[in-house]
């Protein structure tokens, strides 16, 4: 896989750059070069980044933030059976419980939520931290919902967290879960109450809460580079249209003239009839 020259690996967080030391130099700037790709294509190009993992991947296997890099490229591109294997190694690995939440939310892509809603009742749950903490109800509520337990998706969403005043960086995620949930057991004002919050939180865009208020209001957008777009194809057609007209003005011009030549060339004999006439009158 090709890597621009300016990334160099250092780009790599510390921690990691640590676990690539127990490699050979020029292996580990390698593994190195295709990590920092894998998180700089992960959001935009997940295919991508899927195939640097898996490079990656098959120079340093037992590297456990190598295996913790495929496995996120893995979630990103549905591979959830991939996900769950990569994410199950490194946690082997090094013991910890992270990825704990996403390894219950590739339960639910496998079509398997009461193994996610099983796993957010786990001791483990109580070792993550608040952040992991809430993204273990929100996986916990998503499973409900798979479930069809529309009402109870809406309880496991009702914490201290929900109700803090403080922004955290999982607040507006929470609130706008929490939001769709109350919207879809029929709770329309409460639901668009909390997307309002969550987009009131929602500093980085994570959400498409200013959507979803725009929904419940009746208000339609309209995509302005569309119509821009639109415009600028009809504006092509008309001035085409401009150009081809002299053209067919002029072969009209000249089928004219054809016409009238023709007429002419009809008429001579008539005219020679008449010369011939006067001569033999003379």
């Amino acid at each position: 896989m090709p890597i621009p020259e300016d990334v160099t690996g250092d780009e790599i967080d510390a921690d990691v750059r640590q676990e690539l030391m127990s490699l050979p130099k020029t292996l580990a700037e390698d593994v190195a070069r295709n990590l920092v790709m894998v998180a700089n294509l992960l959001d935009e190009e997940p295919e991508q980044a899927y195939a640097y993992s898996r490079v990656a991947l098959r120079l340093a296997s037992r590297v456990a933030a190598v295996r913790e890099a495929a496995g996120f490229a893995s979630y990103a591109t549905g591979k959830y059976s991939e996900a769950l294997a990569e994410f199950r190694a490194a946690r082997r690995m090094t013991g910890s419980v992270e990825l704990w939440p996403i390894m219950a939310d590739c339960e639910r892509g496998l079509g398997r939520p009461e193994r996610a809603l099983a796993m957010a009742g786990e001791p483990e749950v109580q070792k993550l931290d608040k952040a992991g903490q809430v993204e273990m109800r929100l996986v916990a509520a998503g499973a409900r919902k798979d479930m069809g337990q529309a009402e109870a998706a809406v309880v496991t969403l009702q914490s201290p967290e929900l109700a803090s005043n403080a922004v955290q960086p999982w607040t507006a995620r929470l609130r706008y879960a929490y939001a769709d949930a109350l919207l879809e057991v029929g709770r329309e004002t409460e639901a668009r109450e909390w997307f309002a919050k969550a987009l009131e939180a929602d500093q980085g865009g994570t959400t498409n809460a200013s959507d979803r208020l725009a929904e419940l209001d009746g208000v339609e957008f309209t995509d302005a580079l569309e119509e821009d777009a639109e415009n600028e194809v009809q504006a092509e057609v008309e001035v085409k249209d401009e150009v081809a007209e002299p053209a067919e003005a002029k072969d009209e011009a000249k089928d004219e003239v054809q016409v009238e030549a023709k007429d002419v060339d009809e008429a001579e004999p008539a005219k020679d009839v008449k010369d011939e006439e006067s001569g033999s009158q003379g």
